[in-house]
């Protein structure tokens, strides 16, 4: 008969958590906030990364800071941007479509990955070598004075 004393017990140890979390019915959560007004301005809307677009997004560069035939890389906001011809500035996801790596530079007119030596062009950042199976993802930018922003 123990067995079977054991078995019980057991089994109504088991129920009892679940009967435990049932001692807070009814109690209810209270009802979420309503959104704040807007004051008539349309809200925010994602853009091409997936990120919230920001009014007055902070600078990324001057126009000065990206060389004709040249580009830089930004980390942080995983974006490439170039200036293949001048005045004529693009912007691309920094993330290498072949591995996942962040690009590392711009040198000798490609983008390039130093994690297994992909390279895309500065104008449209279509796969001039290496592994990579297709282009970088164009981003949006803003170009205003001498400004460029995340757009």
């Amino acid at each position: 008969m123990t067995t079977r004393r054991r078995t019980v017990l057991a089994a109504g140890a088991l129920a009892l958590p679940a009967v435990a979390g049932c001692e807070k019915y009814g109690d209810e959560q209270p009802e979420p906030e309503p959104p704040a007004e807007t004051d008539g301005k349309q809200p925010s809307s994602p853009d091409a990364s997936g990120g919230e677009k920001q009014p007055g997004a902070p600078e990324l560069a001057k126009t000065s800071d990206i060389e004709v035939g040249g580009g830089k890389v930004f980390e942080g906001e995983k974006v490439v941007v170039t200036q293949p011809a001048a005045g004529d500035f693009k912007a691309f996801s920094a993330v290498c479509t072949h591995s996942g790596c962040i690009v590392a530079n711009v040198e000798d007119g490609t983008i390039n990955c130093t994690c297994h030596g992909s390279k895309y062009a500065l104008d449209d950042a279509s796969v001039q070598g290496g592994p990579a199976p297709s282009p970088l993802a164009p981003r949006q930018i803003k170009v205003e004075g001498d400004s460029i922003t995340l757009a």
